[in-house]
């Protein structure tokens, strides 16, 4: 089994307290079918920013907003675990990578 890294993008906070309880009922429910393939449920990203060479800095423009890692037989599995992802229903979407063994 490879690892993957799960980027979510686009996904916006809830306004009000029962909108995010129920956002996060959401992800509690998917990462529960997940889960032993579940690694690292993540967290969600705050504030970014981007350092080039020579040590210059900006602003991060990639607009990721945070990440899990799941344990899959395949980047196709993995991808086929996105399925049901709470941020799909927001309009985001789930970047993936293999996190390759070093």
């Amino acid at each position: 089994m490879a690892k993957f890294v799960f980027l979510y993008t686009g996904a916006q906070m809830q306004d009000t307290p029962e909108a995010q309880e129920k956002a996060m009922q959401a992800w509690g429910a998917w990462f529960g079918v997940l889960g032993d393939s579940v690694t690292d449920m993540g967290n969600p990203f705050g504030a970014s920013a981007t350092v080039g060479s020579g040590g210059s800095k900006g602003s991060s423009s990639l607009g990721l907003g945070g990440y899990s890692i799941i344990t899959a037989g395949s980047l196709a599995d993995a991808t086929a675990k996105v399925k049901g992802c709470p941020v799909l229903q927001g309009g985001g979407a789930v970047e993936v990578y293999e996190a390759l063994p070093m």
